[in-house]
């Protein structure tokens, strides 16, 4: 598969205030060497705890944010100031609060044509008609275009969100957490929305998500997170049958399951060390019920697995 978007060794950095009494200052991590690919019409799920560092890295990707140290590539170009303009076409970002990823202000038609009235793209006749098609294609009626954010449900409101995203025509969607703020019952619509658009308009996404159920139905390949770092990268099918680090697997062991609720046997205790002092060797090994002395002093390689070479993990005792 070709790769529309490469991220390479990708790093952000937050320096932090100075300590008291006139300590160094403390810098925080919150993406550490980030390496990763997107192909054409693929979905990528980022999966991970709070905290991961997941939407640190979407913006990245979506040109929110500069990286302290890597580069992001799309088809072989990196992304920098000199062409972001024209980057900005071909990524776009879905938001995961609706309620306040919209301009109260603004009226739905002029959200929507905002991209392009940005990059100069089409009259304001043109931008106009992109917005009433765009209406119709995520499922909003036609006076939707004259009224404003505050008159629509959540579920709405991030098709507003997705519509707008759709404007500039772009190759891949950031998606952060597009369902988290929203009903249970309204949840799998806008799954299917994002499944059906991606059908129709052969767009790839960088799906950011906590829930592993929603990345089971929509993702080809998904990535653990932990601590701003990729313990895991695998084909979907792989992630779910044949998790390979203690991690995923005990993330996996938390989802819900009809019928059997929840399985405990894998839980992960304690918490996730603090990204200004992350610890030593395997960053889970705190938390991991199969750490050894080598885990604590000695960081694992990220490399493919013997039997499944596409998939890859970061763990001294990967099965």
């Amino acid at each position: 598969m070709e790769a529309l978007l490469s991220i390479e060794n990708v790093s952000v950095s937050f320096g932090q205030a100075k300590r008291l009494f006139g300590g160094p200052r403390a810098s925080l991590r919150a993406v550490d060497d980030v390496s990763a690919e997107i192909g054409e019409g693929e979905t990528l799920a980022l999966v991970g705890e709070s905290g991961s560092g997941k939407t640190t890295l979407g913006h990245v990707v979506a040109g929110l944010r500069k990286p302290s140290a890597g580069q992001v590539r799309l088809r072989g170009a990196e992304l920098d100031g000199s062409n972001r303009a024209l980057a900005g076409r071909a990524i776009q970002i879905v938001f995961q609060d609706p309620f306040s990823a919209l301009d109260p202000r603004m009226p739905v038609s002029d959200i929507i044509a905002e991209p392009l009235r940005i990059q100069g793209l089409g009259s304001k006749t043109e931008r106009r008609a992109r917005a009433a098609a765009l209406v119709e294609e995520v499922g909003l009626p036609p006076d939707a275009l004259n009224r404003y954010p505050h008159e629509f449900s959540g579920g709405q409101r991030q098709r507003i969100a997705i519509a707008r995203a759709l404007a500039p025509a772009p190759e891949l969607i950031v998606a952060d957490e597009p369902l988290s703020a929203l009903d249970v019952s309204i949840q799998s619509q806008i799954l299917n929305l994002f499944r059906d658009i991606q059908k129709r308009e052969k767009l790839s996404y960088l799906f950011i998500s906590h829930d592993l159920g929603v990345v089971e139905h929509l993702a080809d390949r998904v990535a653990v997170l932990y601590l701003g770092r990729i313990i895991e990268l695998a084909p979907r099918e792989d992630i779910f049958a044949h998790p390979a680090h203690p991690y995923t697997r005990a993330l996996l062991d938390a989802m819900p399951r009809i019928g059997k609720g929840r399985r405990r046997k894998r839980a992960i205790k304690g918490e996730m060390p603090s990204p200004l002092a992350p610890p030593p060797g395997c960053v889970f090994h705190p938390r991991c019920p199969l750490a050894q002395d080598i885990c604590r002093k000695v960081v694992p390689r990220f490399e493919p697995l013997a039997a499944r070479p596409s998939h890859m993990a970061a763990c001294h005792f990967k099965e």
